[in-house]
């Protein structure tokens, strides 16, 4: 019995001890169900949606590039994807062998399906081809029932209805490259666009817009079940345009009678860059989509550089153009009046070297308004002799030569204005006086832009430092135009100086015996005024001079001189400029009076006859649209 007791007794106690041990465990367990589903419920509530639920960008729409009148330079097109789902079309070669007899597919369309069906879950979708055409879209869709995986789907590209017209000031958008990627989430997006060059680029924070979300339940393997929610991003803003469209398609359309021309016509008011053409142009539409080696080859090799943006971009010696300047500097300066006369013989012996005119047999006496009138080169060596490198430089640097101007895309190159400094920190050598005459012609180192031409031209006419742009931040023009000048400093040059200087060019085109009086403009309400230019590419040596020079026609078409013509209009009340680059003398050969000019005569009597500065077309540019469709072509001159 004893024993039996004992047993009972240590029975119980290991029984309470195990039900304690129970009753422990149970309320440890009570507990933690307490903290994980009531005082921590909202914590792993939020974890558990987290894994469950996936937060993803939308891509905004991009704002669009608008002239100044409205009209659509830039916006989006809806276009048609190709893709296919790995996990539900089996075989990915298979598939893409009988989409192959249906549609293009290319070797490097393959190698990329290929190359991101390895990379991605196989459940995300892989486009094969972007951009299909209505045609391709259609027979596609009539096969997709035996194409196990193979769907269309709907996107938005970035459209430019005027193409290559306005290529060099829009520039495009492409894919984000590595470099690019700055910790904003919209730049990993698949197929996001960002701009790359011109106002595309210069915009590109404001036409990007802000990102929508879209809210998706996924499972354990990341697949979307369905969407829970979906806000919309914001729009892109669009962008106003200084440029007339239908202006530049004038000029694109009279510049293409040459082989590489750099234009640009400037409201000297204002600023505004009416119309900017670099020809030849490109199509920016394949640098969205996706640019072929071939085509890329085909750009970068021509000679005549379509990619480039001349007008910013192309730095070429400015040629007799710079004559102003220099008759600016010398006035200013006080060592030539309107009065002083220097006689051209053909020629100015200096020192061991002698420095040839344009005319061989020279232009006899002349005074400042028949130098300039006639572009005697003697008259503005001996004028840049007495006015010296360091004063010459300093009036070029205040009409905005030797510097950027701040246009407002980019790529603009600043040209040169060579100086004593610079000499010495190229070459290490002394500055010579016979390179103070070679500038006083606007040969030698000097070297600008044809944006920099117009800004010079814009400059003198008006008294005010003027900065040409592309973008107008007030946005459209109002009806009646923009009233008033802007508020541009003065550019600190004595009235009478300008107003000498002014008439010089006058007589240039209006007076006979004017190096561009072929070119003038016969109503005298419309009448332009303007300086020619033809700068040497190659060194002409004194033997060919004395033996004959080679006639054009025998000179290769990349050794022949430029031929370069800056203009202003009305005379009357000078509101319009343009300047003109005609790369290697163009077709014919032939120097600035002969083959610039009428290109800016063509212009400047075109664009008065529209005046967008003043008016605005009906129906926010549809006038524009319409009228643009229906111009003539180009004259020839």
């Amino acid at each position: 019995m004893r024993q039996d007791a004992l047993r009972h007794k240590l029975l119980t106690r290991r029984a309470a001890m195990l039900a304690g041990g129970q009753a422990l465990l149970l309320a440890a367990i009570g507990g933690r169900m307490y903290q994980l589903q009531i005082a921590q419920s909202e914590h792993y509530t939020v974890l558990a949606d987290e894994n469950r639920i996936s937060l993803r960008l939308i891509a905004p729409v991009r704002g669009r590039i608008v002239d100044r009148f409205g009209v659509a330079l830039a916006d989006n097109r809806q276009n048609y994807h190709l893709v296919i789902v790995p996990e539900q079309a089996g075989d990915i070669g298979a598939t893409l062998d009988a989409l192959e007899a249906l549609i293009e597919v290319s070797e490097t369309d393959r190698r990329r399906v290929l190359r991101e069906v390895r990379r991605k879950h196989s459940f995300v979708p892989v486009i094969v081809r972007a951009n299909l055409s209505w045609d391709e879209m259609a027979r596609v869709e009539v096969a997709v029932p035996e194409l196990p995986g193979v769907s269309i789907d709907q996107g938005v590209t970035r459209h430019y209805p005027f193409g290559e017209i306005t290529a060099h000031v829009l520039g495009y958008v492409a894919a984000v490259s590595e470099q690019e990627l700055d910790g904003d989430p919209l730049l990993e997006l698949p197929d996001f666009r960002i701009g790359k060059s011109g106002v595309e680029k210069a915009q590109d924070a404001n036409l990007r817009g802000t990102a929508g979300t879209s809210q998706v339940e996924v499972n354990a393997l990341g697949r979307v079940v369905r969407e829970l929610a979906r806000v919309a991003g914001k729009p892109g803003q669009d962008a106003v345009s200084s440029l007339d469209v239908v202006m530049q398609q004038f000029v694109t359309r009279r510049c293409s009678t040459e082989q590489s021309v750099a234009c640009v016509l400037l409201d000297a008011i204002t600023g505004d860059i009416l119309a900017l053409v670099s020809s030849p142009g490109f199509d920016p539409v394949p640098f969205s989509t996706g640019l072929s080696s071939a085509m890329w080859q085909e750009l970068s090799n021509d000679p005549r550089k379509p990619l480039s943006n001349k007008v910013i971009a192309g730095v070429y010696p400015p040629g007799s153009t710079f004559k102003p300047v220099v008759a600016s500097a010398a006035l200013t300066a006080g060592v030539l009046t309107p009065e002083t006369s220097f006689t051209c013989p053909g020629y100015l012996a200096f020192g061991n070297t002698t420095f040839h005119c344009w005319r061989h047999g020279g232009h006899g006496t002349l005074r400042l308004r028949d130098a300039i009138k006639k572009s005697c080169d003697v008259f503005f060596y001996e004028t840049a002799r007495r006015v010296g490198i360091d004063r010459l430089a300093a009036m070029a640097h205040r009409f905005g030569f030797g510097g950027l101007l701040g246009l407002d895309i980019p790529g603009e190159r600043p040209g040169l204005i060579p100086t004593r400094e610079w000499k010495f920190a190229t070459t290490g050598g002394a500055w010579s006086q016979g390179e103070t005459l070679i500038a006083g012609i606007g040969q030698g180192s000097v070297l600008a832009t044809p944006l920099q031409l117009a800004t010079m031209v814009a400059r003198l006419v008006t008294g005010r430092a003027v900065i040409p742009r592309l973008v107008r931040p007030e946005g459209l023009m109002l009806p009646g135009g923009d009233r008033g000048p802007s508020d541009f400093p003065s550019l600190d040059l004595a009235p009478r100086t300008r107003a000498l200087v002014v008439d010089g060019m006058n007589a240039v085109v209006n007076e006979q015996g004017g190096t561009a009086y072929a070119a003038r403009i016969p109503n005298p309400g419309l009448a332009m005024g303007g300086k020619s230019g033809t700068s040497q590419v190659r060194h002409i040596s004194d033997y060919e001079r004395a033996h004959g020079v080679r006639k054009v026609r025998q000179v290769p078409w990349k050794q022949r001189d430029h031929a370069l013509f800056v203009a202003f209009a009305p005379v009357s009340a000078p509101r319009y400029v343009c300047a003109t680059v005609v790369e290697h003398g163009g077709t014919s050969g032939g120097g600035g009076s002969a083959v610039a000019a009428p290109i800016c005569r063509d212009i400047l009597l075109e664009v008065q006859r529209r005046d967008p500065s003043r008016r605005v077309p009906a129906e926010n540019g549809v006038a524009a649209l319409d009228t643009a469709r229906n111009q003539p072509g180009p004259r020839g001159g």
